[in-house]
C-alpha cells in the first residue's frame, strides 16, 4: 500500500532504467532542426491524382523518418492552382521564413535573421535526366529564393532492392534466392529500361549489377527514350543465352507515360514489372539527400539483407 510521500514500507521502489553505455546503446531519435530548410520533392511529368498520390507517399515516407521535416511538393509542370508549380513552392516557403522573422522581431524577439537555403530541392528521379533537371534547375533560379537542388536518388543498393521486389510482385523474379522456390515465370535476363540517354543508362547499369547480384541473372540497361536501345539489348540477352526475358522499369513513374513501358514490353517481346512508384525506399533516399545537403547525420539507410 503507498503513502503520500511514496510505496509503503518493505516495497521495491521502481527505479528509472539507466541509459546503456558504450556502442551498443540505443542512438537518440533524430529530429530536424528548428528553422531548418524544407525539403521541397520536385516531382516531373503531367500531374494527376495518381502522381500526387505517390508524392503525398514519399514525403509521408520522410516525415516518419525525421519528425518535425518540414516537407513539401512541387510539381515541375504544375498549374498552381490543384498541383502548385515547383517555383511558386520555393517561392511560398521564401515569404514564409521572411514573415516569421519579421514577426519575432515586432513581437520584440531577439531573432537572428535568416540566413543559408530556404530549401533543398530533391528531383523525383530515379536516375539522372538533364533535360528534366535544366527545367528543375530554372524553376529554382526563377523563384529568386536561396535553395539547394540534390543529386538524383540513384543510383543506391536500395533502388535494387525495390527492383527486386517489383519484378518478384509480377512474378518474374524470385522472392528470395533460396534455390528450393521456384517461379514458373521467373525471367533469365533483365533489361534494366530507363530515361535520360546514355548517361542515365551508365547509372542504371551500376544499381543493375547490384540487382544482378541479388538475382543472379544478368541485367542489361537500355534507354526508352533512344529507339531501338531496348530492342537492342533484349538481342544481346538473348545471343548470350537467355530466354526468357523481363523489363524492369528503372523509374519512380511520373516522369514519363506509362505506355512508353507498355511499347518497350512488346518491342522486347516480354512481360514487364511496375515502375517503383512510392516504394518506401524512396521516401528514405530523398530524406537522405536532404539530410546529407544539410550535413545532419541520418540513421543510414540500408537495404534488405538478400536471403
Amino acid at each position: 500500500m503507498s503513502t503520500p510521500t511514496g510505496p509503503a514500507s518493505g516495497l521495491p521502489v521502481r527505479m528509472p532504467r539507466p541509459r546503456q553505455p558504450g556502442r551498443h546503446r540505443r542512438p537518440e531519435p533524430l529530429v530536424a532542426p528548428e528553422g531548418a530548410p524544407a525539403l521541397v520533392l520536385a516531382v516531373p511529368g503531367a500531374p494527376s491524382s495518381t502522381t500526387r498520390s505517390l508524392a503525398d507517399e514519399v514525403v509521408s515516407i520522410a516525415r516518419s523518418e525525421l519528425p518535425g521535416l518540414d516537407a513539401r511538393i512541387g510539381y515541375l509542370d504544375g498549374d498552381d492552382e490543384e498541383f502548385p508549380s515547383l517555383q511558386s513552392v520555393l517561392a511560398h516557403a521564401g515569404e514564409e521564413r521572411t514573415a516569421r522573422f519579421e514577426q519575432a522581431r515586432a513581437a520584440g524577439v531577439d531573432a537572428k535573421e535568416p540566413d543559408g537555403p530556404v530549401a533543398v530541392v530533391v528531383p523525383l528521379l530515379a536516375g539522372p535526366d538533364s533535360a528534366l533537371l535544366r527545367r528543375i534547375r530554372q524553376a529554382v533560379m526563377d523563384s529568386r529564393v536561396a535553395a539547394e537542388l540534390t543529386d538524383v536518388l540513384g543510383p543506391h543498393p536500395l533502388l535494387a532492392e525495390a527492383l527486386h521486389v517489383r519484378l518478384s510482385e509480377a512474378g518474374l523474379a524470385r522472392a528470395d534466392r533460396a534455390r528450393l522456390f521456384t517461379v514458373a515465370t521467373a525471367a533469365d535476363g533483365i533489361i534494366l529500361a530507363s530515361v535520360g540517354g546514355d548517361e542515365a543508362v551508365q547509372a542504371a547499369g551500376i544499381t543493375g549489377m547490384l540487382l544482378a547480384a541479388r538475382l543472379a541473372v544478368p541485367v542489361m540497361a537500355a534507354a526508352l527514350d533512344q529507339e531501338g536501345s531496348i530492342a537492342s539489348v533484349a538481342e544481346q540477352l538473348r545471343g548470350s543465352g537467355s530466354r526468357q526475358l523481363a523489363l524492369a522499369p528503372y523509374l519512380i513513374g511520373p516522369e514519363i507515360d506509362a505506355s512508353l513501358i507498355e511499347e518497350a514490353a512488346k518491342e522486347a517481346d516480354c512481360s514487364a514489372a511496375e515502375a517503383l512508384g512510392p516504394y518506401p525506399a524512396i521516401g528514405k533516399l530523398a530524406l537522405a539527400k536532404y539530410t546529407t545537403a544539410l550535413g545532419i547525420a541520418p540513421q543510414q539507410a540500408q537495404s534488405s539483407p538478400v536471403r
